[in-house]
């Protein structure tokens, strides 16, 4: 079994856990849990917030209009969904796309922190406050955004949620520009160089809000 197969396999345990994961009162109302998509070497994960009425349904990442302005974003840097991983912090979707609690992130922790570990990417790019929160907490989106941080080896990188463009258009020529910022980090770490680390001081916390318009 070849490096990518054997990742590939640990994945789809991964997703089978998730798929009859009982660990939080979302199991009572998902129709379809959604574990995530993408190739199981991506070099970019992208890490949402939860699911919403499409993702239910079909269980894939990003479906409805948020996704379809996600395809858009990949492909003005010369990407498509195949060349990426995509998947969220809460792995089944909330009542009436509410925020997820404390207690589901908590229960989905896990089966993130692994699928990071399988994947390994050399960047991973937080769509909206929540996954925002586990590499850069309490930081302010509106500041954090575009500014990027070393974790654990890897490029941490805040971007708005797409739904949150979606509302207001006037965010999309900066979430165009910290699109391009990712690309060019990532062709400065394969060139040798060292990719830009975020600078500024800390933003007092903001609570985080749910951005969905499924």
């Amino acid at each position: 079994m070849s490096d990518l197969q054997e990742k590939a396999a640990r994945l789809y345990a991964i997703a089978n856990e998730i798929a009859t994961c009982k660990k939080c009162p979302l199991c009572n109302s998902r129709t379809r849990t959604v574990p995530g998509a993408g190739p199981a070497n991506a070099e970019i994960m992208f890490i949402g917030e939860a699911p919403g009425f499409h993702e239910d349904q079909q269980g894939l990442p990003f479906v409805g209009r948020s996704g379809q302005y996600l395809n858009q974003l990949l492909a003005s840097v010369g990407l498509s969904r195949k060349d990426v991983f995509i998947g969220n912090v809460v792995k089944c979707r909330p009542p009436d796309n509410r925020d997820p609690e404390q207690a589901e992130l908590d229960a989905c922790k896990d089966y993130l922190d692994r699928q990071i570990a399988v994947i390994n990417p050399r960047v991973i790019i937080t769509l909206g406050r929540f996954s925002m929160a586990r590499y850069f907490p309490g930081a302010r989106i509106t500041q954090a955004h575009g500014h990027p941080r070393q974790v654990d080896g890897r490029l941490c990188f805040p971007m708005y949620h797409p739904a949150a463009v979606l509302r207001n258009p006037n965010l999309g020529p900066e979430m165009q520009a910290d699109m391009k910022k990712v690309m060019q980090a990532i062709q400065e770490m394969k060139a040798g160089g060292q990719p830009p680390e975020q600078q500024g001081s800390e933003e007092p916390p903001e609570p985080p809000v749910q951005l969905s318009l499924f």
